[in-house]
């Protein structure tokens, strides 16, 4: 806990030792190691990721696997992450001034990693070329809501999208800490003012993954649309459906907004709140689970109880007992309702604490990290299983979604 509510204005003992500019770049951080585990465990597995996002395969058995390359990556990163924050600590000695005027160090740091991770770099750095490249030219094309072709990698557009929707709150929290840099008398390692630059241009930046998924989902449809109607494609409603489910983000960040910045104590407003961020959760957690990870558990009765597999689960399963599953379920549903601590009269100021906000962030990439294992999962059974039974109801993003027979 960081302290006395009633000084929150001040900086926190969490903030003088871990400033909102380097809790964003160890999170930033974080993902890269995360993404080369997400590798490295479905290699094992034999799953082919870089064949599933349409990533050139290595050359030869000799070459090491791509996972290599993402730790490699991760290792620089956290080196000179390590490094500047030790520096910080050493000049800073928790002291609110000197952490003040030191705001200059993370944001150096924050600039070296978007450049590593953005930026061209000459080829001879052998620090994930490749990868930089493909990270680059996707980003570009899904920025204003592009999607490849199924051929051309359309798996990696849509699962980088994804992923982005779990860091809107750190990609807002990355425009604060620049803004209070730029602000005159300001500094990035103040107490984080989220409504700096007015109360709209927060809001809006935490729309943008959102928006972005929103627009692909509605490309595929038009491309459903613009195609023959067949039992593989369907009519693209799934595609509709899922384009509602990300609109729903959209009233929550609405009046989260209206309530930190117009009108706190309004009961209309939090109540509309609450059912908003429910919608959201639920609605969300069913498409994780029914459609993301083609699992049973939400569909008619025959199918859930199918002898041939699990309770609610499905015949193939590559990661491991149904027990992972269950569990996995019931991890995504809980950290899926984090907003329901501000529903507590003892939990409600917890939320407001600058470490629980970066716990509820870390916790959110944690869920979609895991989330990552199984959509990967779902979609390599969907290309390396039979079509059998198709229907118009099992269209998932324009590719078929089948009830899986097992392995041979």
């Amino acid at each position: 806990m960081d302290g006395d509510p009633a000084v929150e204005s001040e900086l926190d003992s969490f903030s003088l030792t871990f400033p909102l500019p380097y809790r964003v770049a160890f999170i930033v951080v974080l993902a890269v190691w995360g993404w080369g585990i997400n590798l490295h465990y479905l290699y094992l597995l034999k799953i082919d990721v870089p064949a599933l996002i349409r990533y050139p395969g290595r050359p030869s058995a000799h070459h090491p696997p791509h996972h290599r390359s993402v730790y490699r990556l991760a290792s620089v990163l956290s080196s000179v992450f390590g490094f500047s924050l030790l520096i910080f600590w050493t000049f800073t000695h928790r002291n609110t001034g000197l952490v003040l005027a030191w705001d200059w160090l993370p944001l150096a740091y924050l600039v070296v990693l978007f450049a590593f991770l953005v930026v061209p770099l000459p080829r001879t750095t052998n620090i994930a070329h490749a990868g930089r490249v493909r990270l680059r030219s996707t980003l570009r094309r899904i920025a204003l809501g592009g999607i490849a072709e199924a051929k051309d990698g359309k798996f990696g557009d849509i699962l980088l999208a994804d992923v982005l929707t779990s860091y809107a709150k750190v990609f807002g929290d990355l425009y604060v800490a620049l803004c209070m840099f730029l602000r005159t008398g300001g500094s990035a390692t103040a107490r984080p003012d989220r409504a700096c630059g007015g109360a709209i241009l927060v809001p809006v930046i935490l729309a943008i993954p959102s928006l972005i998924r929103l627009r692909q989902c509605l490309i595929e449809y038009s491309r459903v649309r613009r195609g023959p109607i067949r039992e593989s494609t369907g009519w693209g409603g799934q595609h509709l459906a899922n384009a509602l489910k990300y609109s729903t983000a959209f009233p929550v960040i609405l009046l989260s907004a209206l309530q930190r910045n117009w009108d706190p104590d309004s009961p209309v407003v939090y109540r509309l709140w609450i059912v908003a961020c429910a919608v959201n959760s639920f609605y969300s957690f069913y498409w994780d689970v029914a459609k993301d990870w083609d699992l049973t558990l939400f569909d008619g009765e025959r199918a859930r109880n199918n002898p041939e597999h699990a309770f609610g689960l499905r015949r193939t399963l590559r990661l491991g007992p149904p027990r992972l599953y269950y569990g996995v379920i019931a991890l995504d549903l809980v950290l899926r309702c984090t907003w329901s601590l501000k529903l507590s009269p003892h939990l409600d100021r917890i939320a407001d604490f600058e470490s629980a906000i970066f716990t509820i962030q870390l916790l959110e990439v944690a869920r979609r990290w895991v989330w990552i294992f199984f959509r990967v999962e779902t979609e390599w059974i969907r290309n390396n299983s039979p079509p059998v039974g198709l229907g118009i109801d099992d269209i998932l993003l324009g590719d078929y979604q089948d009830r899986y027979e097992d392995e041979d």
